[in-house]
């Protein structure tokens, strides 16, 4: 797998997340208030600068309302 195409589908990924707490119609900073952590780590993970693991998405999934696999697609 090329770099470019990882980047690709990171891009598709980080682009799932924000558009799920768009719909919830949440902020950055509902979200990490209901994490405990600062706004900043919410805007961290949808601008790129900071990845996702499986704990934390299975976090962020649950505080949208969606499946691991919807951001997976």
């Amino acid at each position: 797998m090329t770099k470019a195409l990882h980047a690709d589908e990171y891009g598709r990924f980080k682009n799932r997340l924000k558009e799920a707490r768009i719909k919830a119609d949440l902020t950055q900073m509902q979200v990490a208030e209901k994490l405990g952590l600062p706004q900043s780590y919410v805007s961290k993970i949808e601008s790129g600068e900071r990845r996702v693991d499986a704990v934390e998405l299975e976090r962020l999934a649950k505080i949208y309302g969606k499946s691991v696999n919807y951001f997976l697609k």
